[in-house]
């Protein structure tokens, strides 16, 4: 059980350093650190941005559809 949720965990909550890691090139232990590090500063309004992130990369397909280019007018 114990883990079945860490491997859960580590897929879903890791995903998001993993994502910005390759994006700034960078290492994912460097982000996770800033993440970390910024929480304490910030009074925990970095897991907020953390858990917005972690949602709009787990549905960013839904989000992108609406704004697709469409070939005609009556593509919808």
């Amino acid at each position: 059980m114990i883990d079945k949720l860490k491997t859960v965990l580590e897929r879903q909550a890791y995903g998001v350093c993993s994502w910005w890691a390759d994006k700034l090139n960078v290492r994912t232990e460097q982000v996770r650190l800033s993440f970390i590090y910024l929480s304490f500063v910030t009074a925990g309004l970095q897991l907020v941005v953390y858990l917005v992130m972690a949602f709009v990369l787990k549905h960013k397909e839904r989000i992108k559809k609406p704004f697709r280019k469409r070939r005609t007018v009556w593509d919808l």
